[in-house]
């Protein structure tokens, strides 16, 4: 097996040859936003600049949300709403700081955020965005119609956030604390997504990374993240309505309704919702553009009416006609992007598990069963696997080959029957479990990330090795574990012989370097016992050749492997014994030369009756 040449401790990679503007770019944008206040533009760029941080920060939460982690959420005005009550209450009726009313606004967001949260996320399909409307309309009436909050008139004189005996009332002041508060949402949350949570947020986007069932795989608990997901862009909503009480200093529902959530996403999708950066590109061409239709268009049309609203409905179709990415993706390109920074294979290594020893038994699949509905799709299926031992299990289309896996992985439970794995009973137990114990798997259409890099990838196989939090992302104290587990996803794409695509989103790979890919993101998982469906799928004759090269240095490593495959040659010529399945059934098993030799292996494939 190749070997990975070793390299300094710490390196960082050439810069990539499709950006052009540097961190100088971005360094020049915060420039200018922080000279604004200290320019003499008229106050209504001040005014507009204040609602631009304020929206970017509640959008930002959204592109999280819905952009990267593919949850649609319609309630974060309501979110918003909380926020802005809950200071707005505690600093006229009980007199308290603006600090306090934020804190206590932040305290009542995540608990509501987390009880929605457990409630709603499990929902698949529509019921998710319905939920969120709901939860979004009612709060919206119980906001109006408690006397404790004004009802209707909203609450009135709330004061302005002082910070060390300075009041910011004055809106050139009060802009610094609002872009201080969206910088640093951006940042932190880009510091998340280039995490072990990050990566695993963006791999559970079903549009995306193929949805729950490759993460959890990997060893990740999906509702989890989804949950982590949806409680920060709720805090960044809710700090976004601290601001926004403190900036107009009186409330009242009206802002915090079902129809400026729709303005949220809108501002999302158009700036680009899978970007951080578009969320502050959608809320400044927002705000802008509506604040100069208001002004011009009653004078066109010579009467008062909402008809930015129209306006705004067809630029949206037209920007998703000429770029679906949001208006983002037309810049995104130029910006350069700094390249992981990688350890090095022979230092920074993370731990691995004790291999069994040759022979011993590693699976026992006992009479599994699984029905959907009328169709049996796996029949009393029963086999076995051992320490350092290669099955394959071939059969025709629809033999029920894929379903058998994931029924062993536990990605589909079972209707009947036994999976013991490592001496543990293992059916019914979710697929996240069961990969902890050492299973990993590929599968048959490939789950990567398109838009991730391939060594970002193969990381998320360095998952359940690590352990480092969202928090320790975004104050950076797992760059050290992140570094082992980019080593260890360089060694394993070196192993398969991928080392030179590294940077490349994986998106642009052939099928067949994609399957190689899941194999070493597999790999990375330092499994005892590897599933690997298709694996030689879309590969060239030579590049086969390689991989049964590896896969035969894996035996010798002792890992249990259990593959199915098409290509009878591949097989034949790597497994040591052959589960052959027709119509959910086993059909016949034992080594490659009594499979190739049975006349009912033959009619099964070949549609010719058994002599």
């Amino acid at each position: 097996m190749t070997q990975v040449s070793q390299v300094p401790a710490k390196r960082w990679s050439q810069r990539p040859a499709s950006g052009w503007i540097g961190n100088w770019g971005y360094g020049a944008v915060a420039l200018v936003v922080l000279l604004i206040p200290l320019l003499p533009v008229p106050e209504l760029v001040i005014t507009q600049m204040n609602y631009i941080g304020i929206d970017a920060l509640v959008v930002i939460g959204l592109v999280l949300l819905t952009g990267i982690c593919g949850l649609t959420s319609f309630g974060q005005a309501a979110f918003v709403g909380v926020g802005a009550y809950a200071t707005a209450y505690v600093t006229t009726a009980l007199n308290w700081s603006p600090w306090a009313g934020l804190c206590l606004g932040l305290l009542l967001t995540a608990a509501l955020a987390l009880i929605l949260g457990v409630i709603t996320l499990r929902m698949s399909g529509h019921n998710l965005p319905l939920a969120t409307i709901a939860w979004c309309i009612a709060l919206y009436y119980v906001l109006g119609n408690m006397d404790a909050l004004g009802r209707y008139d909203g609450l009135v004189n709330i004061p302005p956030v002082r910070i060390f005996g300075l009041s910011l009332q004055n809106g050139r002041h009060y802009y610094y604390l609002i872009w201080a508060f969206a910088g640093l949402a951006a940042f932190g949350t880009l510091r998340l997504l280039d995490s072990r949570s990050g990566r695993i947020l963006r791999a559970m986007n079903p549009d995306h990374g193929g949805g729950a069932t490759m993460p959890e795989a990997m060893g990740a608990s999906v509702f989890r993240h989804k949950l982590l997901a949806f409680l920060i862009a709720a805090l960044f909503a809710s700090v976004a309505g601290w601001l926004f009480a403190h900036l107009q200093r009186t409330i009242n529902p009206s802002p915090f309704g079902i129809g400026r959530s729709l303005d949220y996403l809108f501002m999302g999708v158009l700036g680009g919702v899978g970007y951080i950066w578009g969320a502050f590109v959608g809320a400044a061409f927002t705000t802008v553009l509506r604040d100069l239709l208001q002004d011009w268009l009653p004078k066109i049309f010579g009467g008062s009416g909402n008809y930015e609203t129209i306006v705004f409905g067809i630029l949206l179709i037209a920007v998703l006609k000429i770029s679906p990415g949001g208006l983002w993706s037309l810049v995104s390109g130029r910006f350069e992007t700094k390249r992981p920074e990688i350890g090095s294979p022979g230092r920074d290594t993370l731990p691995r598990r004790t291999k069994p020893q040759a022979g011993e038994r590693l699976l026992d699949v006992r009479g599994i069963h699984k029905q959907f509905g009328g169709l049996a799709a796996v029949q009393n299926v029963s086999f076995s696997l051992g320490a350092g031992e290669i099955v394959g299990l071939i059969g025709p289309n629809g033999a029920g080959k894929s379903t058998t896996f994931n029924l062993i992985s536990g990605a589909l439970r079972l209707s009947e029957g036994e999976v013991v794995f490592s001496g543990k009973r293992v059916d019914g137990v979710p697929s996240r479990s069961i990969a902890r114990l050492g299973l990993s798997r590929t599968f048959q259409h490939v789950k990567l990330v398109p838009e991730m890099s391939v060594i970002e990838n193969v990381a998320l196989g360095c998952y359940q090795r690590t352990d480092s939090g969202p928090l320790a992302a975004i104050f950076r104290t797992d760059r050290r574990e992140e570094r082992k587990a980019l080593a260890e996803a360089e060694w394993q794409l070196s192993r398969i012989g991928l080392k030179d695509v590294l940077f490349e989103k994986a998106g642009n790979l052939s099928l067949g370097a994609q399957r190689l890919v899941e194999i070493a993101r597999a790999l990375a998982t330092d499994p005892v016992l590897l599933l690997l469906d298709e694996p030689a799928a879309g590969l060239r004759h030579g590049e086969k050749a390689a991989l049964a090269k590896v896969l035969s240095q894996l035996r010798q490593e002792r890992l249990g492997l259990l593959l199915v495959e098409h290509d009878m040659n591949f097989v034949m010529g790597l497994a040591d014994r052959i589960v052959v399945m027709e119509f959910g059934r086993k059909l016949i098993e034992g080594t490659p030369a009594v499979v190739q030799a049975s006349p009912d292996v033959r009619a099964a494939y070949l549609g010719l009756e058994a002599s």
